[in-house]
């Protein structure tokens, strides 16, 4: 086995690295206290085209793989920019799957290139208030009338709705008392964000301010038949496609978040003398960050396992859920001992260690919770009975 980097993956990492040396601590927290879409970050990126790193060729896209996504991923968030910058992007890398796999070849000739380009900004609309990860429960229902579908309902932590202006969006199109199971009857659309009939509100969290989390709140919203991706009432196995992937590519955030977490620390821990020593001489302190660098170091093989199995088009349900566990848990454990390690001036916002521990809650929690993952595994690989 050769677990290095490819030579075109080393190139992927050198590139975006010379990118977002572009973009410093200071652009981050500016972005980090007063908001806003980080723009000029994203462009940059859309420019050399890494935007479409994912789609194939002929749809504008450069058709690189999951594994190379994640090298990219994991580099932006390492260089700093840390979820702010991955956020950003995040859904143009695997996003748009569901078009790829299962749209039609005029749906690929239009939907692609733009997002590939950059051209467009696209919101990812799928959990409800009252249904969270219980996704066959959805209430938001999309009615056909004649060449349309009327939609009507709400959704919740829908990033990027505040500049967005598509949205895939999973509504329900038959009543789930009418289907043989409840993972039937869901459909999917990428389509317009028509804000004369989305309210969308944003939510105030403690993270990642300049990419906005919102809910929407959906009435009479109209929706032409062409914008309806596949075959009606199929939508819950089409965004599933997209599920592994994108744990793939979150893990691989949160890898290079931990790990610029841990290169901040171990920075300071060898320039802050107390004592009339280095902290980082002390075992007290090196102990914590070099078990930091073992479970990062184990997380990132898991996430390059689950990308290779998914590149190669093996099962990777528990590979890439294990990658998200793993990750989650290694990032933040991390990211807290940084702040730890600086003491007081980990809680000033200058030393920006505080900023990464309240980032690496994102890819802890999201899309998946840690419990759900076990619940999972438990179920899928380990053959117990399922307990929810």
């Amino acid at each position: 086995m050769n677990f290095q980097l490819s030579a075109e993956q080393e190139s992927i990492r050198d590139s975006i690295q010379k990118i977002c040396r572009r973009f410093d601590d200071a652009y981050w927290l500016e972005r980090d206290r007063e908001g806003g879409f980080p723009t000029a970050f994203a462009d940059s990126l859309a420019k050399d085209g890494w935007l479409g790193i994912c789609i194939p060729e002929q749809y504008g896209g450069s058709g690189l793989s999951i594994a190379d996504a994640a090298v990219m991923m994991q580099t932006i968030s390492r260089s700093g920019a840390g979820m702010s910058g991955a956020s950003a992007v995040h859904i143009n890398v695997f996003g748009l799957n569901p078009v790829v796999v299962f749209g039609s070849e005029a749906q690929k000739q239009r939907m692609l290139p733009p997002m590939a380009r950059g051209e467009v900004k696209t919101c990812f609309a799928v959990t409800e208030p009252n249904t969270g990860l219980n996704t066959t429960q959805l209430r938001t229902r999309a009615q056909r009338r004649g060449d349309r579908y009327v939609v009507n309902g709400s959704k919740v932590w829908i990033s990027t709705a505040q500049v967005a202006q598509k949205v895939l969006l999973l509504a329900r199109t038959t009543p789930l008392e009418e289907v043989e199971k409840p993972t039937h009857g869901l459909t999917l659309f990428y389509t317009d964000l028509d804000r004369s009939r989305i309210e969308v509100r944003e939510i105030e969290k403690m993270g990642r301010k300049c990419v906005d989390s919102n809910e929407l709140f959906i009435e009479d919203f109209e929706i032409p038949v062409e914008d309806r991706i596949g075959e009606e009432g199929r939508g819950f196995e089409y965004i599933l496609h997209g599920m592994n992937p994108e744990r793939v590519l979150i893990a691989a955030e949160a890898v290079g978040l931990g790990q610029l977490a841990l290169e901040r620390a171990t920075a300071y821990a060898n320039e802050r003398v107390v004592f009339n020593r280095p902290i980082g001489q002390n075992q007290g302190i090196q102990h914590p960050l070099a078990r930091n660098w073992i479970e990062l170091e184990a997380a990132w093989l898991m996430v390059m396992q689950a990308a290779w199995q998914y590149d190669s088009g093996l099962p990777c349900g528990a590979a890439a859920n294990a990658a998200k566990y793993l990750a989650g848990e290694a990032g933040f454990n991390a990211c807290q001992q940084a702040v730890m390690t600086h003491g007081g001036f980990g809680y000033a916002k200058e030393y920006h260690v505080e900023r990464y521990l309240r980032e690496i809650m994102i890819p802890r929690i999201a899309p998946i919770s840690p419990e759900l993952v076990l619940c999972f595994i438990a179920e899928k690989v380990l053959g117990l009975p399922k307990s929810y």
